[in-house]
């Protein structure tokens, strides 16, 4: 007995003398303009003939559409000579004649589509309009010369349905709108339902027979459900509509519903995570496959042997994550987006007959070989029992190996998304590698109100701005210093639209909890924020005030007063670093500009940096690398890592610095030598 204690001592005294392995030396500092500047190509299609590829790509430095034969991507050439506003995205009309886009100017968000011949080059506005903001409603891929599109330049408010003759340009109104968030449509262009929003934050659904929208609604969705359930779309032959829908469960199923009877089946559902989205058959309509999203991404087929045997394919040859982005007619060609989370994004081509998978491009191929970190799923328990699914970023320094266990603590980043009504995701993450990089932990948290978790965790976020949504947030840091990843005092807070939001109520509600803060276009004053919201916004209006607040009542005022980090604004006692865009339609400049004018008026410290030609976000690379360079020198002040030289960003870009350049490191030399 006493040589099985004295064992057992000498075995205690040898682990604790074990050393923990020491850390790796920080790799390379990657140049911030790797992460945040033009990509090489990205947004890649197939067109529905499969003769093309498109992508996004720059020419003379702004991003532009470009095309190329599909079998000879060497011969791509650019279609469109944007000199200014990047465009984003692009899709093809169904005759594969052109490539359609929308843009706005300086960030309006007053989207107007455009098209550009594949053959001539030639490039023609669809909606020559001001003021208004176009929405591409349906296209088919049986109906090939035409598309369905809302536009509101009647009514501010209200999008009416066109259809558009994409050779001859004319608009043919379809339906007038009067009231209704949205209409639903079959694969020929015909309008079946109408969605209209309900006082109580719900939507009715209504039958629309002969261009006439019946007054009883066929289905009725209840505000807790109106995120997480509405129609998904059409069989080609229009007899099955298909659902997203939570009614009676809490996750949101895939429903199958018959259009003649009405009857609806459940094709698939998980108690995890909602069912969104979906492959569709391109002949039949028929959906093939769903797409789940818990911690991670994944395709599940139903009952089609030949998508089941292709996805079984493909989850074995591609390693990582993939998404089918892109699918021709004829289903023989398919475009993936390949997710390593260590590499940049990558788009290859599937070939379906032969199982032949060619990589066609990578969106930022400088990033090829960079010491680039894996990201850990983790979920963390909320201090009233919710699961918040959450993911960890850690410095190769401290995690070689991607285990998502720090060998010692280092400073964190909580990267809040926006929303609220969104979700982070598992994948590549610009933000969480360039932060990482620089020596921080990055944890990105799914707080209640967050969607894609059924709608009793969305619901739960309802009237709980910087209350228990916040609460979340720091039970999240709790679990980090409790983990070993960070320490208590080493924590920023950095987000962007709510999580802007997010950054200002830490530093005003919590003022001690967080080291600094980062806002990128966050509401200060939700008063304002409602008073200011776009007129398209109309139909969600009644529903955001049961989210948010209620302006109109008096039990409303008094949380939105309290809920408003504004009203706090004279707590703050930590760093705090604010970027706007001056042309913001969801949340105006004046939210960034109260809350400077209210801390420069306690002589509080705070830096801000506006863009007098961007809108929610900095879509111009040289604004963002601008806003990036002045934030990871601020954070290098606050929390101790690595920067990169804020340099001639600044020159290079629209920065306006309006407040507080002595409070940035580094930031009044930049501006000097502007």
């Amino acid at each position: 007995m006493v040589r099985s204690l004295m064992s057992m001592l000498v075995f205690a005294g040898l682990a604790a003398c074990a050393v923990t392995p020491p850390a790796e030396p920080p790799p390379p500092l990657i140049e911030r303009a790797k992460f945040f500047g033009n990509p090489t190509k990205i947004n890649g299609r197939i067109s529905p003939d499969g003769r093309w590829l498109s992508w996004i790509a720059p020419r003379d430095g702004v991003l532009n559409v470009w095309v190329a034969p599909v079998d000879n991507p060497a011969q791509a050439r650019p279609l469109t000579t944007e000199k200014l506003r990047p465009i984003r995205s692009s899709f093809w009309s169904p005759d594969s004649r052109m490539l359609l886009f929308v843009n706005d100017k300086g960030g309006d968000e007053n989207f107007l589509l455009y098209g550009v011949d594949v053959a001539s080059g030639e490039q023609r506005s669809f909606t020559p309009f001001e003021k208004t903001r176009v929405e591409v409603l349906n296209i088919s891929r049986k109906v090939k010369d035409r598309i369905l599109i809302g536009v509101n330049n009647r009514d501010p408010r209200w999008h009416d349905v066109y259809s558009l003759n994409l050779q001859s340009a004319q608009l043919t109104l379809v339906q007038r709108n009067e009231g209704y968030s949205a209409f639903v449509s079959d694969d020929d262009l015909n309008l079946h339902l109408a969605e209209k929003p309900r006082n109580d934050g719900g939507v009715n659904y209504h039958r629309i027979r002969n261009g006439q929208i019946e007054p009883t609604p066929v289905a009725e969705v209840a505000m807790e459900d109106s995120q997480t359930t509405g129609p998904l779309g059409f069989t080609a032959d229009g007899k099955t509509m298909y659902w997203a829908d939570s009614r009676g469960r809490d996750t949101a199923a895939l429903v199958a519903q018959d259009v003649a009877s009405g009857q609806t089946r459940v094709l698939a559902q998980d108690p995890r995570a909602d069912i969104g989205s979906a492959l569709y058959d391109p002949k039949t309509g028929r959906v093939q496959a769903y797409a789940l999203n818990y911690l991670k991404h994944e395709y599940v087929a139903l009952d089609d042997p030949a998508m089941a045997a292709d996805l079984a394919y493909l989850q074995g040859a591609v390693r990582g994550g993939f998404a089918v982005s892109s699918r021709n007619d004829a289903d023989d060609k398919w475009l993936l987006t390949v997710d390593r989370v260590t590499e940049p994004l990558a788009t290859w081509l599937y070939e379906r007959q032969t199982r032949r998978l060619t990589p066609l491009f990578v969106a930022r191929p400088e990033l090829e070989g960079a010491p680039l970190v894996q990201m850990v799923p983790h979920e963390i328990r909320s201090r009233d029992g919710l699961t918040l699914v959450s993911y960890l970023s850690l410095p190769k320094a401290v995690d070689p190996t991607g285990s998502g266990k720090a060998l010692r603590p280092v400073p964190m980043v909580l990267f809040v998304h926006g929303g609220p009504w969104a979700r982070d995701d598992f994948g590549y993450h610009s933000y969480h590698q360039w932060l990482a990089n620089r020596g921080y932990a990055v944890l990105s948290v799914n707080f209640r109100g967050s969607t894609g978790f059924g709608k009793k965790f969305t619901s739960a976020g309802d009237l709980q701005w910087g209350r228990t949504m916040h609460d979340d947030l720091l039970d999240a840091v709790d679990w980090a210093v409790k983990s070993g990843v960070t320490t208590r005092d080493k924590v920023a807070i950095m987000g962007g639209s709510y999580g802007g939001y997010a950054a200002l109520a830490g530093v005003a509600f919590t003022p001690t909890t967080f080291a600094c803060g980062v806002d990128i276009v966050g509401p200060s004053n939700l008063f304002t924020l409602l008073n200011t919201i776009p007129p398209y916004w109309e139909a969600f209006k009644e529903q955001m005030y049961r989210r948010v607040g209620n302006p109109t009542t008096a039990a409303g005022q008094a949380l939105l007063k309290e809920r408003s980090p504004l009203n706090s604004a004279d707590k703050i006692v930590r760093p705090l670093l604010i970027g706007q865009g001056a042309n913001d339609p969801r949340v105006n400049v004046a939210e960034s500009d109260q809350i400077v004018a209210a801390m420069a008026a306690k002589n509080i410290p705070v830096t801000y940096v506006l863009f007098p030609d961007e809108g929610h976000g900095f879509a111009r690379p040289v604004n963002n690398i601008a806003f990036n360079a002045v934030t990871e020198n601020f954070l290098a002040s606050c929390l101790g890592g690595r920067a990169e030289p804020i340099g001639n960003t600044l020159k290079a870009s629209t920065a306006q610095v309006k407040h507080g350049a002595e409070f940035a490191a580094g930031l009044k030399a930049a501006i000097e030598a502007k």
